[in-house]
């Protein structure tokens, strides 16, 4: 009470009082370190936290990763059930299914380029005229076997087609000297899009992302030590729409399988030539113009070879993106173009392709309007037939074409 008294008599006098006395609020103390380590999900529990965080140590871990095959080893280590993409699928509207999958628009026509110069047409046309008798004329082919018939005129016509086009383009576009031909490689991606609840098995229920994987075997390719420049900008808009299939895959049909998840361009990760420049395709033995007409499927003619256009150079030219480390979290910051050739020894489709995206996953889709493009031409016959020794109709515009996507080359 006397204590009290003594502080009431001070405060009527206005006399200093200490802080004590005054029992004034005490400074904001000094944020300390915890001395114990934030709470975090469990690594091996089922609940979403946990899930969330297996995830992201995950990406965390390839993100880090530097050497690019240790980083591919990474993002396709995990197997699970996944769809097998087959480029070359008699499937009915594959090609709008294709577009879905790798969100690709198809564009009427090819982009505007400028090759400057070129070989002489006459000589280059006499050359391809020679090997084109060669296989057709001169040499005596025999009895085929049965769906085995582009094996023996075709395909050989169609790699000595390559040869001379690239060893008479190579003395006006240098990269051709230094780039490397493939013969029949292979060609492998694994992907993500979009996401399917587990039917059944120890993990039913659980949300999973789709898998697809191509598995791809072009007739030639061709690649080189710098990339090919782009066709349009990176963020360029085209009215063309990706194609919005509201079904799982099994509808179209496709097939789930468990095996090795591959990404490969044809070339070890340390190749030197690790840009593509043009893929060439032979159609198989089934697919003929004729009986598609006779099936009243006319218009599946160019559906095919849409379909295997969108889905071989999506393969190749995403694997050469994971090549140089972009990958679904780690989005492109520049396009990646190439161009493919589909013939069956007599007509002849092209296409260019440009990888934007490879961010098809759900949960790295951030940009919607980016996609990528293919453009492509209505098959062309470069011949009508061989008669006697005699090639009639030979086309030159589809030479031209040939020359001209030969002639592409970096800046």
């Amino acid at each position: 009470m006397a204590v009290g008294r003594k502080i009431y008599g001070k405060l009527r006098r206005n006399a200093d009082l200490t802080a004590a006395m005054l029992l004034l609020p005490p400074e904001p103390a000094v944020p300390r370190t915890s001395l114990y380590p934030p709470i975090v999900a469990s690594m091996t529990a089922k609940s979403k936290a946990s899930k969330r965080r297996r995830v992201e140590g995950h990406y965390s871990r390839v993100h880090e990763q530097t050497d690019i095959s240790a980083k591919l080893r990474l993002i396709t280590g995990l197997q699970r059930l996944k769809y097998v993409v087959y480029p070359q699928t008699f499937a009915l509207g594959a090609d709008r299914w294709y577009q879905h999958f790798t969100k690709t628009a198809y564009v009427p026509g090819l982009p505007e380029r400028r090759c400057a110069g070129g070989p002489d047409l006459a000589a280059v046309r006499s050359l391809v005229c020679e090997a084109l008798l060669q296989e057709m004329h001169y040499a005596q082919k025999g009895r085929r076997f049965l769906y085995r018939e582009q094996e023996v005129s075709a395909a050989p016509f169609l790699t000595s087609l390559v040869s001379v086009l690239s060893s008479q383009c190579a003395g006006h576009n240098p990269t051709l000297s230094s780039s490397c031909l493939d013969l029949k490689p292979q060609v492998n991606f694994y992907w993500l899009r979009g996401e399917t609840v587990v039917p059944r098995g120890h993990r039913k229920g659980c949300v999973d992302p789709i898998r697809f994987q191509i598995d791809d075997e072009p007739h030639a390719q061709i690649r080189l030590r710098q990339q090919l420049p782009e066709f349009v900008p990176l963020d360029a808009a085209v009215p063309e729409e990706v194609p919005v299939i509201p079904y799982e895959p099994n509808k179209l049909p496709l097939f789930k399988k468990q095996y090795a998840n591959n990404v490969f361009i044809g070339a070890k990760v340390d190749d030197p030539c690790c840009y593509g420049h043009t893929q060439f395709h032979l159609v198989p033995d089934r697919y003929k113009r004729e009986r598609l007409q006779k099936m009243n499927i006319g218009d599946h003619v160019e559906v095919f070879l849409r379909a295997n256009a969108i889905a071989s150079l999506f393969a190749w030219t995403g694997a050469q993106a994971m090549y140089q480390g972009f990958w679904n979290q780690s989005e492109v910051t520049r396009p990646f173009a190439s161009q493919g050739v589909i013939s069956d020894g007599k007509y002849f489709s092209f296409f260019c392709y440009q990888l934007n995206t490879l961010a098809l996953a759900v949960d790295s889709e951030k940009d919607p309007n980016r996609k990528n493009i293919c453009w492509g031409t209505q098959s062309a016959p470069l011949y009508e037939a061989v008669e006697n020794g005699d090639i009639k109709g030979f086309n030159d515009d589809v030479l031209r074409q040939l020359i001209d996507f030969f002639m592409n080359c970096p800046t």
